[in-house]
């Protein structure tokens, strides 16, 4: 089992940027695909952005190609998600999400077995 745990979230102006981050104790982080899922008030949680095991595989939801950017550090056991030119529609709580078993960079909820608790993440127009 792995936990996760996010931070970096806050209120930050339209045209902001943020620095999530994701932090993984229990397992060894390289052995999991990593993703970010959002909510939003009274929505559906939907994927934002995976990356696989290796970091060598990215995977985007089209509403944040070219805003957000996801990496990871095998060595510090953690994921990052780098939102630039932020808008008010991603206004959510962000949560990150491991895989396990399989390395890829999938965008379906179902695949990722382990979340973390979330982190708000407000931006005001």
């Amino acid at each position: 089992q792995v936990q996760l745990v996010e931070s970096g979230g806050g209120l930050v102006q339209a045209g902001g940027s943020l620095r999530l981050s994701c932090a993984a104790s229990g397992r060894t982080f390289s052995n999991y695909a990593m993703g970010w899922f959002r909510q939003a008030p009274g929505k559906e949680r939907e994927f934002v952005v995976a990356i696989s095991r290796s970091g060598g595989t990215t995977n985007y939801a089209d509403s944040v190609k070219g805003r957000f950017t996801i990496s990871r550090d095998n060595a510090k056991n953690t994921v990052y998600l780098q939102m630039n030119s932020l808008k008010s529609e991603d206004t959510a709580v962000y949560y990150c999400a491991a895989r396990a078993l399989y390395s890829s960079a999938s965008s379906s909820r179902a695949d990722y077995n382990y979340w973390g608790q979330g982190t708000q993440v407000t931006v005001s127009s």
